[in-house]
């Protein structure tokens, strides 16, 4: 029996039908976008086609593209994986500008450097995106432990795998597929090896400051090359590049990102750590868990809302810090332990931005304040409770 587990962007991706002619999402392949576009079908009532450019059959549909989907112009056409016919993009600007209706088109893809220029050149003004990450905590938080999602990451077939060992083989072949087939075919022109040691060196930096020149010198290519290459693994949602916040700050601060394997499960596999028992005693812990709570908040969290760290020349440091535009609103740091205290350098990083929302987030914690103005709180409260509010 196949198990459902409904997405919260689903509701996105019903308003957005309201109003819109030609709605992208975009996301990780096995991410379940189909899955979620399928169970959209169900409800719409506007009649679908649907179209996957994976098959042969689907693809010689539109060997004739303009005489094929001129004729669904009262239909939605639902195209999956569209990266792999990329010159369809003007003819669906030419299309929706001929009859101009919501919920004309719905493009899925895996947000390819290719999907992604190509969109925003031939659809613009036209076309909303959807990011559709692997599953959020609160998404399946009543069907599986979180020590279970932290470890095994949010991918649907890692995640509700019949065992352990089949999540794990899963996870590596997700690994190398991405590697071998999928990046190769995105335009990435580099040795799939030399790629899969590059991913591996970025997990184990994981939640440190990005050193191009120093991943550099370890592959022996120079560092323009390298951040190409990451750019690739951040325009298909592999690895983040959380940026530091220095908007109209008079202090000497840090200008350099910070780099996260986006889903807990790869940067799991990527280490081969093989249990949550070896996780607990793994000096990536911590990391780990930073990455883990980061992800789920930029799941969760709305357009409005921007995401950085903060961090100060003298060492000073906030995980995480909340804007809207240029205005901070709320920081967090995010610590693996039962018993947490702030540090000398939340309470510098708070006077400096002037938050009134701080917040402490663990695993298990209570929800009680440590200071006035600094909350602590397991990151389900916080997700359930504040986040809505900050």
């Amino acid at each position: 029996m196949v198990m459902i587990i409904e997405r919260f962007t689903l509701d996105q991706l019903k308003n957005l039908s309201q109003s819109f002619p030609a709605i992208g999402v975009i996301g990780p392949r096995q991410v379940g976008k189909t899955t979620m576009v399928k169970a959209f079908r169900n409800i719409i009532d506007k009649e679908t086609v649907y179209l996957d450019l994976e098959l042969i059959s689907d693809l010689d549909k539109l060997k004739e593209p303009e005489l094929f989907l001129s004729r669904l112009a009262d239909k939605c056409v639902i195209i999956d994986e569209i990266q792999h016919k990329p010159d369809l993009f003007p003819l669906i600007r030419s299309l929706i500008d001929q009859q101009r209706e919501p919920c004309r088109f719905i493009i899925l893809g895996s947000a390819s450097p290719v999907l992604l220029r190509q969109s925003s050149e031939s659809l613009a003004g036209r076309i909303a995106y959807i990011e559709l990450h692997p599953f959020a905590f609160p998404e399946i938080q009543n069907l599986i432990p979180r020590e279970q999602h932290h470890f095994y990451g949010g991918f649907p077939d890692a995640l509700l795998a019949d065992s352990a060992e089949a999540g794990k083989l899963w996870l590596n072949n997700f690994i190398r597929t991405y590697t071998e087939k999928d990046l190769p075919m995105y335009g990435l022109s580099a040795n799939p090896l030399l790629i899969r040691r590059l991913w591996e060196m970025l997990a184990w930096i994981n939640g440190n400051l990005l050193n191009l020149n120093m991943l550099g010198k370890s592959l022996g290519i120079n560092y323009h090359t390298i951040d190409k290459y990451i750019t690739y693994l951040e325009n298909t949602f592999l690895v983040r590049k959380l940026e530091p916040f220095h908007y109209n700050m008079k202090k000497r601060l840090v200008k350099t990102p910070k780099i996260y394997i986006c889903d807990s499960g790869v940067l799991h596999r990527l280490l081969r750590i093989d249990s949550v028992e070896q996780l607990m005693g793994h000096a990536i812990l911590g990391y780990s868990w930073e990455s883990y709570v980061i992800e789920q908040i930029s799941a969760l969290k709305r357009p409005d809302i921007d995401l950085y760290f903060y961090r100060t020349h003298n060492g000073a440091e906030v995980d995480l810090l909340f804007t809207r535009g240029p205005e901070p609103v709320a920081t967090a740091e995010i610590k693996f332990t039962s018993s947490p205290h702030p540090e000398k350098g939340f309470y510098y990083c708070i006077d400096d931005l002037q938050t009134t929302k701080n917040f402490i987030i663990t695993p298990d914690s209570d929800d009680y304040p440590v200071k006035e103005n600094i909350q602590v709180c397991s990151m389900e409260i916080f997700l359930d409770k504040y986040f809505k509010d900050i």
